[in-house]
């Protein structure tokens, strides 16, 4: 009789949702609900904020009003603490292999700290860093 270990793989849902930066969040909130039919999630300041999350069927956008950024985007990404300590780890033996690495790039991950939200700051450079702020 032969004896098989079976070792299950833990994997964490990356919760990613697009942040589009736009001149007026209002506007914006119109155009998605009106035109495009999509439904409001969340809005920051009991709808009186600048930041706000709408839906349709599985597509999630967050919505920031920033004039000054209205043609950039960014990608939010919720991860549990396991799925973000596994991220790190990942990283960490990436930047090990590849330590000639030159180009900068920088990530912001969000944590619930006793502090209120943190985040974790990914830089990959000449000097690998992987910092937790918060």
């Amino acid at each position: 009789m032969t004896t098989t270990t079976v070792s299950e793989e833990v994997t964490h849902r990356w919760y990613a949702r697009p942040v589009l930066f736009v001149a007026d969040v209002n506007r914006a909130l119109r155009f998605y609900i009106d035109l495009l039919g999509f439904k409001k999630a969340w809005h920051e300041g009991d709808g009186r904020g600048t930041v706000c999350q709408v839906h349709r069927g599985e597509c999630e956008i967050i919505l920031c009003e920033d004039a000054s950024r209205r043609d950039k985007g960014r990608l939010f990404v919720s991860l549990t603490r396991e799925g973000l300590a596994e991220l790190r780890g990942e990283i960490v033996e990436t930047t090990r292999s590849r330590s000639s690495i030159r180009t900068a790039t920088s990530c912001c991950f969000p944590f619930p700290s006793r502090r209120g939200v943190g985040s974790v700051n990914v830089c990959r450079a000449r000097n690998h860093c992987l910092d937790r702020a918060g």
